[in-house]
């Protein structure tokens, strides 16, 4: 993990190519389930997160996240 310092010869695009300490440690500390997660493709993002609900034979059933779809 590259520390602020080593950070610094990229001058003022530091703080884009890397997140804050804070918010790196918050996204790690968040639950991960392999076994549901998943990216399902999407016309104006590419693709968006998704939580796989169900499967049944060849057909699965995926609520994508940060949306009411």
């Amino acid at each position: 993990m590259s520390t602020d310092a080593e950070m610094a010869i990229y001058g003022k695009a530091a703080i884009y190519l890397r997140k804050p300490e804070k918010e790196r440690i918050e996204a790690q500390n968040k639950p991960f389930d392999a076994k549901t997660a998943c990216y399902v493709v999407d016309d104006k993002e590419l693709y968006v997160k998704g939580t796989i609900k169900s499967k049944d034979g060849g057909k699965v059933t995926v609520i994508v996240n940060d949306t009411k779809e």
